[in-house]
């Protein structure tokens, strides 16, 4: 629950500073946004199961670099029982911290092809506010990186 509203406050933060930005947004069925969420897919896929698929909350581009907040599902919209994913079975996850299956990517273009550079799913703090991260994205978030 904590880890929906930290989503909830962090996107109406990003949806409020949004106008006065140089960043875009790719349109949904371009090539650019299908890039960037085929470079998270296998992160996802691997710590959630496959096949996933996601509903974009924020997707932010400039030159080569971007930023996304995702929540991940299953095709069609169903929904993901974090409680039964392999990153659980591993024990590579507490699924009493978050209950759903957000993602946060940073991610760089590495000649032709998007990588999804740092990411986190269910995480229940703004883990890229943080001056090594924020150094080379500020232009894309700048409200989780005020300093500097």
């Amino acid at each position: 629950m904590r880890a929906v509203m930290v989503a909830a406050v962090l996107g109406m933060a990003l949806a409020g500073s949004a106008g006065a930005q140089a960043w875009v947004t790719p349109e949904r069925g371009s090539a650019t946004r299908a890039a960037l969420m085929d470079a998270i897919r296998p992160h996802a896929e691997w710590m959630l199961g496959a096949p996933v698929e996601f509903r974009v909350n924020e997707l932010r581009l400039l030159g080569d670099r971007a930023f996304a907040m995702l929540e991940a599902q299953r095709p069609g919209g169903g929904p993901i029982d974090v409680l039964n994913t392999p990153m659980v079975e591993r024990g590579e996850f507490d699924p009493y911290i978050a209950d759903t299956a957000h993602i946060e990517v940073l991610y760089v273009k590495s000649g032709q092809t998007w990588v999804a550079l740092h990411w986190a799913i269910g995480a229940t703090d703004v883990w890229y506010s943080w001056e090594p991260i924020c150094a080379p994205f500020r232009a894309l978030i700048p409200e989780a990186c005020p300093f500097g």
